[in-house]
């Protein structure tokens, strides 16, 4: 389905400077003065409307959440959700994740959230990808030791791809899954994934670890 453009989407976000940063590397490295706590900060990278990082701030309200997402007309969805119910702990970023290295200082990120990513098939598009060797680098230095990135898709292709993509990125496997909903209970879903179990779709699931030498 096309994405249906809201007018005056920047705007309508520009009205919401509590939870709503537009320049995200004005606060490199000061991620803790944000939030004015030392809980740890998980990102989540393409959050859609929001379902998934504000059910997991719902649960965790010591953990500080991020939320990148650049189609600012998806984005204004999140934010009438935090209207109905507001969070301290989380912040959106109505930006880009391929500067990701503006955003955040080395070893400032607990963890990472990748969740039905884009999965751009034509080969010539894989430097698009959110799993490509770039980006992925820039996940390695930002994350913390031992720290994980934990990635869901219903697209077999993205999965493999991703997953020897995580491997020459120096990252360790700790979980897989090729049906997650059948392996794991009480799974924290976004939007898109609701739309797929519906549809009988498997979910595939990477957790991979970041091994600093």
């Amino acid at each position: 389905m096309r994405l249906r453009k809201i007018k005056q989407a920047e705007e309508i976000l520009h009205q919401h400077p509590k939870y709503v940063l537009f320049h995200p590397e004005e606060f490199c490295g000061k991620w803790k003065e944000v939030f004015q706590n030392d809980s740890p900060i998980f990102l989540e990278i393409g959050m859609g409307k929001g379902n998934f990082i504000l059910e997991l701030a719902r649960r965790n309200p010591n953990i500080n959440y991020i939320g990148i997402e650049k189609e600012q007309s998806v984005l204004i969805r999140a934010v009438q959700k935090m209207e109905e119910n507001e969070l301290p702990n989380v912040i959106f970023l109505p930006v880009d994740a391929f500067l990701l290295d503006q955003y955040f200082e080395e070893n400032e990120l607990d963890g990472i959230y990748l969740n039905f990513s884009d999965p751009w098939p034509k080969t010539r598009h894989a430097k698009r990808r959110l799993t490509n060797q770039t980006l992925l680098s820039s996940y390695k230095s930002r994350l913390k030791q031992n720290k994980a990135i934990e990635m869901k898709t219903d697209n077999r292709h993205l999965f493999e791809y991703s997953l020897l993509e995580f491997v020459h990125a120096g990252f360790m496997i700790s979980k897989i899954s090729l049906n997650l909903h059948e392996d794991e209970e009480d799974v924290i879903t976004t939007e898109y994934e609701d739309k797929f179990i519906q549809k009988g779709n498997p979910i595939y699931f990477i957790e991979v670890k970041n091994e600093k030498i």
